[in-house]
């Protein structure tokens, strides 16, 4: 496990480091976003999703639990699971299916534990006064180290 530190300044730093980590974005795996509500995890998926390609507005998927977004014949699944009321649930949503079919990109996965796969990389989001400090911890070799995806940010 190697683990780095981010101060991000404001809400386009925050998107930055999202653009940064669609660079590296495996083809399959998991990725946790934990932190308080208002932290910016929605936004961080907004610069993750608009640096792969989508043109639309990002929204957290509160109430549907996933929003899927294909690129070319790759799958990216952003889930929230801050209304799960039982993390069985996720067997519901065909979480196996994802699993096996895209990248999960997880806001509030401890409501998912037991259920959810392991991640390989967990981003920490913490306001710090107007911006934010991001804690990147790389648990599968499945991401560059943190400190590199730091570093790309420029």
């Amino acid at each position: 496990m190697t683990r780095a530190v981010v101060n991000l300044a404001d809400e386009a730093a925050t998107e930055a480091l999202g653009a940064v980590l669609q660079a590296y974005r495996p083809e399959r795996g998991c990725v946790h976003l934990i932190g308080d509500l208002g932290a910016g995890k929605t936004t961080l998926m907004r610069g993750f999703l608009r640096a792969a390609g989508h043109p639309g507005a990002v929204r957290s998927p509160t109430y549907t639990l996933v929003e899927p977004y294909a690129f070319g014949s790759r799958w990216v699944y952003h889930l929230d699971l801050y209304r799960l009321a039982d993390p069985e649930e996720l067997e519901f949503i065909g979480l196996r299916e994802l699993v096996d079919t895209g990248l999960l990109l997880v806001e509030w996965p401890l409501r998912g534990e037991g259920v959810l796969p392991a991640p390989d990389l967990s981003v920490r989001l913490e306001a710090m006064g107007a911006g934010r400090q991001a804690v990147l911890e790389r648990l599968t070799p499945q991401w560059p180290a943190p400190a590199g995806i730091i570093e790309a940010m420029g």
